[in-house]
């Protein structure tokens, strides 16, 4: 799961801006442009690794998904959140299936001076042998008007 929401939150973060480019430039003589999409009881099926084990398997999840987006002369502003229940079933049946809820969060902000990319990603689960599974991931990376990155960092940590 951890390795497909860090692609899942580059997308968010790029498709919009990108998406929404030619809304700017609307926004810069009209003032602000914002938009809120809401998604619920989303299905999605995809193959991951188990962030705290390595182990390779299916991830499934039901989720829950809301963004929101503000653009205008100045900049764009971009934040959205998915949360949701999942399976991650390895690919090795011998080892543990693990059912549970999981929350993620970005943020996008850009303006004239500088921008900053920042995340968040929990994951709380039982595995069919009773253990429990816990990881969390803090990312943020900033960068000044010069596109220099100022601040970078990552921080993931598993509890069972």
């Amino acid at each position: 799961m951890y390795t497909r929401t860090k692609l899942l939150l580059a997308t968010l973060v790029s498709v919009p801006a990108l998406a929404l480019s030619a809304t700017s430039a609307i926004a810069g003589g009209n003032g602000a442009t914002t938009f809120t999409q809401n998604l619920h009881g989303v299905v999605d099926v995809f193959h991951d690794m188990n962030p705290c084990t390595g182990d390779p398997g299916t991830v499934s999840a039901i989720e829950n998904q809301i963004f929101h987006g503000t653009i205008n002369s100045t900049g764009s502003w971009f934040t959205g959140t998915v949360e949701g229940q999942f399976t991650f079933t390895p690919d090795d049946p011998s080892k543990v299936t693990y059912t549970g809820h999981f929350a993620t969060w970005f943020g996008d902000e850009n303006n004239l001076r500088n921008g900053v990319e920042h995340s968040t990603f929990n994951v709380n689960a039982t595995g069919t042998d009773g253990s429990h599974l816990q990881f969390h991931d803090n990312a943020q990376a900033t960068m000044n008007a010069n596109g220099t990155v100022t601040v970078s960092f990552d921080h993931a940590s598993c509890g069972r």
